[in-house]
């Protein structure tokens, strides 16, 4: 048991570590300081979000029923 509770706790400690070392070797490829990159990453996290849950709201499956009966009533189409 003991063994199995060191491997877990020293792959838990590699993820931390494994994040760091992607981090610095992304802002070296790109040139950049290392808080500029990791700045950057959490705009574009909160971009994509934003954009997620709005196209969640756009795209409803109810609401596009709707649009759709919508459509489809008017005259002339």
């Amino acid at each position: 048991m003991k063994a199995l509770s060191r491997s877990s706790s020293s792959s838990s400690a590699a993820i931390p570590w494994l994040l760091n070392l992607a981090m610095r070797l992304l802002a070296r490829s790109l040139n950049m300081p290392e808080p500029l990159v990791h700045t950057t990453g959490e705009l574009v996290f909160a971009h994509v979000a934003a954009v997620e849950t709005h196209l969640g709201k756009t795209l409803c499956p109810v609401l596009l029923l709707r649009r759709i009966q919508s459509w489809l009533r008017q005259p002339g189409r």
